[in-house]
């Protein structure tokens, strides 16, 4: 797991206590409208189709600590993985159906060895699927248009019948010709699912699009209708939040957007935009996001990168001089406002490098215990900047012996400290 210190600097940032806040004051502007979206539920798929990104692999007890967070945190349903897989998936995926209080779900094809799985299993919903674009039925599948059909409907009831919440998925459905995608929704409402997934499985959609496709969804069932985006041109959180703006009730993402090619919808770009943006109380607690992902980064293998949206190393980190003397003033100067890093359990840093100001070194410098005139910290910026300028990290040690060797003086109060 890395640390949480920038690529420039090493623990030169303030420690503030996390304090959970929730529905910050929309900021005034040409966007200042947050009306679009009343409710929006998250199904997390981080343990099914993160544990999909390729080289990725979490043992059972990773998927058990993972899941368990995401119940604390309030996650509305937690897809556990695929039953049917191998007998260690399918006691993974009991064993979290049974020790959590949110809604468990399983995977399934539209094959009885599946779904039987599933149920076994105690899964609370039961989630099948089958592809609907012609070229998966085609040149994967190698079946027609009807036994599509009929399969979907046999699985579904076969759910249904079992007493489990069924959601159904029409695969690749953004790639399938509309008449067929409204044919297999009207034959699998009627069936009596309860809700119908549209995944974007090859991530072609555009938010304008996608939003259009599912408002024509949501006008061709009665079941609750869910959205999975994948993000292969860096659309995903868009297309899922568009999906939610077009009238789904949920969107499936996943932590740090891991998960099949380029990945999902991020769960901390999702669920912060909905509440920031939209100020809709989703239910989660946000000031633990943090430190899920630091966690599913951890069991997954894949760094995170540093420019990661809501929780990357560089989400709330300022080296400017401009920005860094704005948010010492006021943090909503070059910040969101509408999302803190205490909402999602992070830290603010000013980080040192090529482009610090004064301001910054000033602040970094008392942080210390020196007490600079304004000629030492503008020598001991350039210090900084020349250093940074080498591509070089400014860590507290360096910082310390530029002010040395500018003859600083330290405050008596940091001496008594440092004795």
């Amino acid at each position: 797991m890395r640390r949480r210190t920038s690529n420039w600097i090493q623990c030169l940032h303030q420690t503030t206590a996390l304090i959970p806040v929730r529905a910050v004051e929309f900021f005034q502007g040409t966007l200042d409208s947050t009306e679009e979206i009343e409710t929006a539920r998250v199904f997390d798929t981080t343990l099914r189709d993160g544990e999909q990104s390729p080289g990725t692999s979490f043992s059972y007890d990773d998927k058990r600590q993972i899941a368990s967070i995401l119940d604390e945190m309030g996650t509305h349903v937690i897809e556990a993985g695929f039953p049917v897989n191998s007998d260690a998936e399918f006691e993974a995926v009991r064993d979290i159906a049974s020790a959590t209080n949110t809604t468990t779900c399983g995977l399934a094809r539209v094959v009885d060895a599946d779904i039987e799985a599933a149920l076994d299993s105690g899964v609370e919903m039961v989630h099948v699927f089958v592809s609907t674009s012609d070229v998966q039925i085609e040149d994967s599948m190698h079946a027609t248009r009807d036994q599509v059909v009929q399969n979907a409907v046999e699985s579904v009831e076969r759910v249904v019948d079992a007493g489990a919440t069924c959601m159904f998925s029409p695969m690749d459905a953004t790639r399938t010709d509309e008449a067929f995608l409204i044919d297999v929704i009207e034959a699998v409402t009627e069936a009596g699912t309860d809700w119908i997934n549209i995944p974007d499985t090859c991530g072609v959609a555009t938010p304008g699009r996608f939003q259009a496709m599912i408002e024509k969804v949501c006008a061709h069932t009665d079941a609750r209708v869910d959205v999975h985006t994948h993000d292969d041109f860096g659309l995903a959180t868009a297309n899922a939040i568009a999906g939610i703006e077009a009238g789904a009730d949920q969107a499936q993402v996943s932590v740090n957007s891991i998960g099949e090619r380029a990945g999902n919808a991020a769960y901390e770009e999702f669920v912060m935009s909905v509440e920031s943006l939209y100020q809709v109380d989703t239910g989660i607690d946000t000031t633990r996001i943090t430190e899920l992902s630091d966690i599913v980064e951890d069991k997954s293998g894949m760094e995170t990168p540093g420019n990661k949206p809501v929780v990357g190393d560089n989400a709330f980190s300022h080296e400017s001089g401009i920005h860094a003397a704005g948010v010492i003033e006021n943090s909503d100067t070059f910040e969101p406002g509408v999302m803190t890093p205490e909402m999602v359990g992070a830290e603010r840093k000013l980080v040192m490098g090529k482009h610090t100001g004064t301001h910054s070194v000033r602040e970094r410098l008392h942080e210390r215990g020196f007490d600079p005139t304004d000629e030492q910290v503008r020598a001991v910026t350039r210090r900084v900047k020349d250093y940074g300028a080498e591509k070089r990290r400014v860590t507290v040690s360096d910082l310390e012996r530029f002010a040395e060797e500018a003859d600083v003086e330290r405050t008596q109060e940091r001496e008594e400290v440092r004795a």
